[in-house]
């Protein structure tokens, strides 16, 4: 059954594979991002609580009811503890966290109306596993996949499903919106990234896979279920190797 679909982020990474898997699939899909441009239906600027309104207006208009919720769009950023500065901190929270959190809150009155519908939350791996170097990044995803778990349980009795996904590093382009006082932090994440050879179309690919699963917690690629494991399994192996890890990123330098 052909569903609809919002998805935030759209242009560019991630955003634009899940909206041509979607397509794929057959689904009809909104896509949209904070610039207008090819591939993209509609302007949405995910800090904006009058964009938000707007298109619940065009999803109303379009179609009069949404199936999913896909809160992709966001930024990278990361720093360490005493580089990372609280503006930074700020302007992360505020795309990461509140982006997802104003689209649900913007979106839930339609879904409670419908009394259906499925929120997708893309998180990170940061939001389950939490490396040196990415306090503020690794902070607000892990407040999505709490806000994720709990949107789940306060809507189930309308109908309304919340998945979160947390990726390892992939190929995207994620890495044009790092920000951050620490360069080196950069430098590494980035390094990280470019090394990746998971594919944006690869993640995209299990999201959609985990939606029709009905899972709420999307691990989507083999790198990240390794690392979550570890951590459960063998809590004192996982810290181990977080904080030889945080070694080495001191031991590179870097200024402070």
């Amino acid at each position: 059954m052909s569903r609809r679909v919002l998805v935030t982020g759209a242009a560019s990474g991630l955003g634009a594979a899940l909206t041509a898997a979607f397509r794929d699939r057959g689904d009809e899909v909104l896509a949209t991002d904070r610039v207008a441009g090819d591939g993209v239906d509609l302007r949405l600027d995910i800090t904006s609580d009058d964009d938000w309104q707007a298109a619940v207006a065009a999803v109303r208009e379009r179609w009069g009811g949404l199936d999913v919720l896909v809160n992709n769009a966001g930024v990278a950023g990361g720093g360490r503890v005493d580089v990372c500065t609280l503006d930074e901190w700020q302007w992360i929270t505020d795309i990461n966290l509140f982006g997802a959190v104003r689209g649900t809150r913007a979106f839930v009155p339609l879904l409670k109306e419908q009394g259906s519908g499925h929120l997708v939350n893309v998180a990170s791996l940061a939001g389950l596993v939490h490396p040196a170097g990415m306090a503020s990044y690794n902070a607000v995803k892990a407040a999505v996949v709490a806000f994720t778990e709990t949107c789940g349980h306060e809507l189930a009795g309308w109908g309304i499903r919340a998945s979160v996904v947390c990726p390892s590093y992939f190929r995207t382009n994620l890495m044009d919106s790092m920000q951050g006082s620490d360069a080196l932090v950069g430098q590494v994440v980035g390094g990280l990234v470019e090394r990746s050879r998971v594919t944006a179309e690869e993640v995209a690919a299990s999201v959609l896979a985990g939606i029709e699963a009905g899972d709420a917690v999307i691990v989507p690629d083999e790198a990240a279920r390794q690392a979550f494991r570890l951590k459960w399994a063998d809590r004192p192996g996982y810290d181990a190797v977080m904080r030889d890890q945080a070694a080495k990123l001191e031991a590179l330098g870097g200024e402070r």
